[in-house]
């Protein structure tokens, strides 16, 4: 039991030294003495108690009960992560940074119980949209699935009835009228990032899809364009990261129209044109002028400023996907050609999240039906 300089008992690893600093101390799991110093007694006391208690709970592999905190850290990075893409880490990631950890971090793992994972979800309903919400359930529960499944815990807290359905109502899907996908042409016909919107309402490219690209992937000849990478920058870390498209799906050819190889044809002359090329991204069909490829947020906010620049609704990068899938389909387009084109394992996706009718289209569908309507 340690004492201040007046004989005051402190507490067991805590003592005052004679220049009148408090100090802490104890003996981790491992067998390394930990030691703190510190000017207020009442901080002395708190470092104490929160390594002692990190000391207890915070390794999986030498306690039987862990935080929530340091069971995921760990599934994260040894079991889970071990299984999946990389920009499926990041989500379930951003999920446990944004809205579990503030909620259950702390928590020992044998404490969680199926409210505690309702309120995360409900927390969550002010703000995000019930899809989000969904996925952040299926991220709790697997990683609790996890802990099951190891024997930390008898029971998995995120059950059935563990939902939240009150969230923020989805963004409408932008899909641009035939009238709106000319002036947005016509007003950036010249820029720079013509060739690369323009590709896109040709192809339904995914972004990264169309950043990726490289010119060993264009085939003039047969008129094809082979889907073999996605790559986008990441601002966190200050690097490019370059991936396999997002299902075995994502991995196709898409043919080429005459003005997709058009527009891939003047993209070719304009590089040819460029003086200065990075070596590492001397295949790359896509350059801005310093010989690098544009970041994905830069196209965005490119087209917010043309849509500005004409009195046009805003729209993002991937409504021109969803452009191009409707104009598919407005085509007499078979759905099962342009999930093989968008690269979707299921035709469902498909036509739930990239097709919309216009209202001209509606109204034109009517009128072609309406005498096999009147019977009489």
């Amino acid at each position: 039991m340690g004492k201040d300089l007046k004989g005051k008992e402190l507490g067991i690893g805590i003592s005052q030294r004679k220049d009148g600093l408090y100090t802490a101390r104890f003996t981790d799991k491992s067998g390394k003495r930990r030691q703190q110093y510190f000017k207020k007694l009442q901080e002395c006391r708190q470092w104490l108690a929160d390594a002692q208690f990190e000391n207890e709970h915070g390794n999986v592999l030498q306690c039987e009960n862990p935080t929530v905190d340091a069971w995921f850290n760990y599934w994260i990075e040894n079991i889970k992560g071990q299984t999946i893409r990389e920009n499926t880490k990041r989500n379930y990631l951003e999920r446990y940074k944004r809205n579990i950890k503030p909620v259950l971090g702390d928590f020992l793992i044998r404490d969680v119980k199926p409210i505690h994972c309702q309120n995360v979800l409900l927390k969550m309903s002010e703000t995000y949209s019930n899809s989000m919400i969904e996925y952040c359930r299926v991220s709790m529960g697997a990683m609790f699935s996890s802990a099951l499944e190891n024997e930390l815990i008898e029971k998995n807290p995120v059950t059935k009835n563990v939902r939240c359905r009150s969230g923020k109502p989805p963004k409408d899907v932008r899909v641009l009228t035939i009238e709106e996908q000319k002036l947005f042409l016509e007003t950036v016909k010249g820029t720079s990032n013509y060739n690369q919107w323009a590709l896109i309402l040709q192809t339904g490219l995914r972004t990264g899809e169309m950043i990726g690209l490289r010119w060993s992937d264009v085939d003039f000849e047969h008129r094809v364009l082979h889907i073999r990478r996605t790559m986008e920058y990441r601002h966190e870390f200050g690097e490019w990261k370059i991936g396999e498209p997002k299902t075995k799906s994502g991995m196709r050819d898409i043919p080429l129209t005459q003005e997709a190889v058009r527009i891939l044809r003047n993209q070719q002359s304009k590089i040819k044109k460029m003086k200065v090329i990075s070596v590492e991204f001397s295949d790359q069909v896509f350059l801005c002028k310093d010989g690098s490829p544009t970041k994905n947020t830069a196209y965005d906010t490119k087209l917010y400023y043309y849509c500005d620049k004409v009195g046009m609704r805003h729209f993002s990068m991937h409504a021109l996907r969803h452009t191009f899938a409707t104009r598919c389909i407005e085509s007499g387009m078979r759905p099962k050609t342009l999930q093989t084109i968008l690269g979707h394992s299921n035709i469902g996706v498909t036509m739930n999240l990239y097709v919309h009718v216009t209202d001209d289209e509606r109204a034109k569908e009517v009128r072609n039906i309406e005498k096999m309507l009147k019977i009489i």
